[in-house]
C-alpha cells in the first residue's frame, strides 16, 4: 500500500469512528424548556436514553441502548420557539417545540409570518400531548376563559409557545391582550405571584402534572379553569393542530373533577442537515424496549412516548433517518 493510500485509510478511520476501544465521542444538545415545566425532564430522560459514552456496556449485556460515541444533554431554554431558532443557528442539535410552533416556523405562517422559514425544521418524534392549564386563584371568580376580562393574567414569557396559544385562545373567547392586565412570566414565577395575592390566573402548556402547579396546589387554593365551549371548536376548525384534551381529576390537590381543556403536541425536532445516519440511531435508540420501560417509569408523560403515537400530528416533514426507521417498523408507508 502506497504511503497515500495509507494516509487516505488512517484519515477515513479517524473520520468514521476507530474501533469500540477508541471509539470517537459527539456532542448532541437538546434544547428543552424552563426547570419547572415538564420538557426538562422528560429532555433529560431522552438525553440518557440516546447517549452511549465511549466505554459504556452494551445494550446487550444490560448498558446503555443508545447511539456509541453519542453523549446527549438537555439544556434548559425560553421553550419551543428559542429551540426552533437555536436548532436553525446550530447553537443545538435538536430541540423540544410544540406543533403548532414547528408547523408555523417550518412553513413561515402564525407566529412566523414576516421572517424567513425555517425551511430545515425536521420532525424526530411526536412525543405526548401538551395540555393547556389555565389556574386561576380559587377566589378570583374565574369560572371560564371569559372571565378574564380585566384580571391579572400570566400568558407566558415573550418567545414562548405558550404566549402564543393564550393570545389565540383569548381570541377566541373576543378578549385581547388589552382587556386583561397582562404579565409576561414564567409559571413558576407566576405561581410565586398568585401565593402573594398579585395574580389572578395564569396560562401554562405542558404535560400533567406540571410541577410548579402541583406545588402551587398543595400550598393555595387554586382552580384549573375549563377551556371548551362553541368558541373552542371555532378555534378548532381555524387551527387544526389543537386537539381536545381532558386533565383527569386528582391531578392536582383540590381538583375533584375532570376538567375539560385543549392540547398540542410535543415534538422532538432537529434539523434537516444532520446526518441520516445519526438520526436513524437516536430514533431507534428512542423505541427499544429497556428506553420504553425507562420513560415509562422516569415521569407520568413518559408513559405516553410511544412508537404509537410517535409519527400522529406531523405537522412538518419528518427527518430521512426518522422516517427510515418508522418505515421498518411499520409506521409510516
Amino acid at each position: 500500500m502506497s504511503f497515500k493510500a495509507l494516509f487516505a485509510a488512517a484519515a477515513m478511520a479517524a473520520t468514521f469512528g476507530m474501533a469500540a476501544g477508541a471509539q470517537e465521542m459527539s456532542f448532541f444538545r437538546i434544547g428543552t424548556g424552563g426547570t419547572a415545566g415538564t420538557y426538562y425532564p422528560i429532555g433529560g430522560l431522552i438525553a440518557n436514553a440516546i447517549s452511549s459514552p465511549p466505554g459504556s456496556r452494551a445494550c446487550e449485556d444490560g448498558g446503555s441502548c443508545g447511539v456509541p460515541g453519542l453523549v446527549a444533554t438537555a439544556v434548559a431554554s425560553n421553550g419551543s420557539v428559542g429551540n426552533v431558532n437555536a436548532i436553525n443557528g446550530g447553537a443545538m442539535e435538536a430541540g423540544f417545540s410544540q406543533s403548532d410552533v414547528a408547523y408555523w416556523a417550518q412553513t413561515g405562517t402564525g407566529l412566523w409570518e414576516g421572517q424567513p422559514a425555517v425551511e430545515k425544521l425536521r420532525l424526530i418524534a411526536n412525543l405526548y400531548p401538551e395540555s393547556i392549564h389555565l389556574v386561576a386563584r380559587k377566589d378570583a371568580g374565574i369560572a371560564s376563559v371569559a372571565d378574564l376580562k380585566g384580571k391579572r393574567v400570566s400568558l407566558d414569557e415573550p418567545g414562548s409557545g405558550t404566549l402564543v396559544d393564550a393570545k389565540i385562545i383569548l381570541e377566541a373567547f373576543g378578549l385581547s391582550e388589552a382587556d386583561v392586565t397582562p404579565e409576561y412570566l414564567k409559571p413558576d414565577q407566576a405561581a410565586d405571584r398568585m401565593r402573594d395575592g398579585a395574580m389572578d390566573a395564569f396560562f401554562f402548556v405542558g404535560g400533567y402534572p406540571a410541577g410548579a402547579i402541583a406545588e402551587l396546589a398543595s400550598q393555595h387554593d387554586v382552580t384549573l379553569v375549563p377551556i371548551t365551549g362553541p368558541e373552542v371548536e371555532k378555534l378548532r376548525d381555524t387551527y387544526s393542530f389543537f386537539a381536545t384534551d381532558t386533565v383527569p381529576a386528582g391531578t392536582y390537590e383540590g381538583q375533584d373533577a375532570d376538567v375539560a381543556t385543549i392540547s398540542v403536541g410535543a415534538q422532538l425536532v432537529t434539523n434537516a442537515d444532520l446526518s441520516e445516519d445519526l438520526v436513524y440511531g437516536i430514533t431507534k435508540a428512542l423505541y427499544n424496549d429497556n428506553t420504553q420501560k425507562l420513560f415509562a417509569a422516569g415521569h407520568a408523560k413518559g408513559k405516553l412516548i410511544t412508537l404509537d403515537s410517535a409519527t400522529q400530528g406531523a405537522g412538518i416533514p419528518f427527518h430521512p433517518g426518522a422516517e427510515r426507521f418508522y418505515k421498518e417498523a411499520g409506521k409510516l408507508k
